[in-house]
């Protein structure tokens, strides 16, 4: 355990890393370095990295464990305040979601609204890439290698509403792309609704996404062009917040 932890900190620190770079830090094995990685890979403490493969980064679950943890990242700061002004224009719950390498998104923070009857994710949660507002708005914006890897793995069905073809959800994404953010019409959960936009990288690599989410019964289709531009900029925002 206390061998996991040190290698834990240790990819934290120097991530991306490699199993070589560990092993000479540590004075250890590269045997020894590599079976402890894929222990905190499988339980969802590190990842692969996006860029190279034979280095490793820390998951989302790290984050999503103590939220507080990411105060001192540029993510959080940038994203904290403008999240609250959307929640006080729109009085519905905010939520933002980092993509956990190429799996699912995690939330890692919200703001509430002061409704009685709203919608909740637990910091933590995760929620597939296909079938969500936040998972679509980054999705729609990842390399196209990234994407035919997501796709190839399958679309599962979480309700009548999710889309299970590949030409459809092509074509959705293209629409993202279009209109600068991502709709989420009971695809997930019933009954509930999000509209997304994402958070890029300088390359515009997508890191994250912030959402607007709401029962379906408040989601009003006429509304949602202005829901989308007001989502979409606040994204711009914490985007540019973060770059600096």
């Amino acid at each position: 355990m206390t061998r996991s932890l040190r290698v834990l900190e240790a990819v934290a620190q120097l991530q991306p890393v490699t199993v070589g770079e560990l092993a000479k830090h540590f004075d250890l094995p590269k045997s020894t370095v590599q079976r402890t990685l894929v222990t905190l890979h499988e339980a969802g403490w590190l990842r692969a990295s996006r860029g190279d493969t034979t280095r490793w980064e820390i998951g989302a679950r790290v984050l999503a464990v103590r939220p507080a943890a990411l105060q001192g990242s540029t993510l959080f700061a940038a994203a904290r305040e403008p999240m609250m002004r959307l929640r006080d224009a729109v009085n519905e719950t905010i939520h933002l979601s980092v993509l956990d390498g190429l799996q699912s998104m995690v939330v890692v923070d919200r703001a509430d609204c002061d409704r009685a009857v709203r919608t909740f994710h637990q910091i933590g949660d995760t929620s597939p890439l296909h079938a969500t507002a936040v998972g679509k708005a980054v999705l729609a914006h990842l390399r196209a290698h990234e994407v035919d890897e997501v796709l190839a793995r399958g679309l599962p069905s979480y309700g009548e509403a999710t889309v299970t073809d590949l030409d459809t959800l092509r074509a959705e994404l293209e629409q993202v792309r279009r209109d600068g953010y991502a709709v989420n019409r009971n695809q997930y959960r019933t009954d509930v609704c999000a509209i997304a936009a994402p958070i890029l990288e300088r390359d515009g690599t997508p890191l994250a996404a912030v959402a607007v989410s709401m029962p379906d019964s408040r989601f009003d289709e006429d509304r949602l062009p202005e829901l989308g531009r007001t989502v979409a900029e606040t994204a711009a925002e914490i985007t540019g917040r973060r770059l600096g």
